[in-house]
């Protein structure tokens, strides 16, 4: 699969072998993020492994993460699980945090972030690997709303930034400090992902770094994908996919860093040889 031309200044054409990749992938990672989260962790190297940009890439996920994002806060809507007014300020903190953290994102070298990159998905895979399980039970709410708003707006800034995780973290932060159980906080969480994806993708937008066919493509692929993680998270659960998770987004990184241009691996390198080359 040949990668890409993505010349500065020239149009970002993608052959339909690497869409169809994009799309095959989308719709892993959308049945994976139904049944337990975290499928930025899939899609994110992919556009990075066909020679997407970083920045790019991250702002394409963007796209069809937001989409599949307003299915479900639809969904759990429906069913009454969204409270809109009173979780409506940590959603405004997520929105303003990641719109700062896509601004941050489009002002840092290139060559930082696809050395970065590699390191962050490494440790969101050892994060989902170890992450224990929560509560479906209403607890205590330790901080009250203002506080909590801090706290999500810190991982909005995170979303806009990067993204894969965020929808974990605030869970996390929802059940362990909001008290909420884990079924009203992931709906929730849904609320706030969604206020953090379009602020992030609307500064994306304007910065001119989305793929449309591409992010569209697998934005279909994506909410078709959840379709059949969200049946089979009913019928057989989610424990068997965060060992297939993890290993897929750690070989998606071990294709990144076969790069030889890529700025960590020529880094480390450099380091050994240092090393190596050191009088005794």
């Amino acid at each position: 699969m040949r990668a890409p031309d993505f010349e500065a200044g020239r149009s970002m054409e993608l052959s339909l072998e690497v869409l169809a990749f994009l799309m095959a992938v989308a719709f892993v990672a959308g049945t994976i993020d139904a049944m337990a989260g975290g499928g930025g962790l899939l899609t994110i190297p992919a556009l990075l492994a066909v020679g997407v940009p970083p920045v790019a890439a991250i702002a394409t996920n963007k796209l069809q993460s937001a989409m599949g994002t307003t299915g479900a806060v639809v969904a759990f809507a429906r069913k009454g699980h969204v409270d809109f007014r009173r979780f409506a300020l940590p959603a405004l903190a997520a929105f303003v945090g990641a719109a700062f953290g896509a601004w941050l994102l489009q002002r840092l070298d290139p060559s930082f972030l696809s050395g970065v990159i590699p390191v962050l998905l490494v440790a969101m895979a050892v994060y989902f690997l170890l992450a224990p399980r929560m509560s479906d039970e209403d607890r205590h709410q330790r901080i009250g709303p203002f506080a909590l708003a801090g706290v999500i707006a810190v991982i909005g800034v995170y979303d806009g930034f990067f993204g894969p995780g965020t929808g974990s973290f605030m869970t996390t932060a929802l059940v362990g400090l909001g008290g909420l159980g884990v079924v009203r906080a992931t709906a929730q969480t849904k609320y706030f992902n969604l206020s953090s994806n379009l602020a992030a993708l609307a500064v994306m937008i304007s910065g001119g770094h989305v793929l449309w066919t591409a992010g569209l493509a697998m934005a279909v692929a994506s909410i078709l994908g959840g379709q059949v993680g969200a049946h089979a998270a009913m019928r057989f659960g989610g424990r068997a996919v965060r060992p297939v998770l993890v290993t897929m987004c750690l070989a998606l990184t071990v294709k990144l860093l076969a790069d030889p241009a890529n700025p960590l691996r020529v880094a480390v390198i450099d380091f050994v040889a240092n090393v190596a080359n050191r009088p005794a």
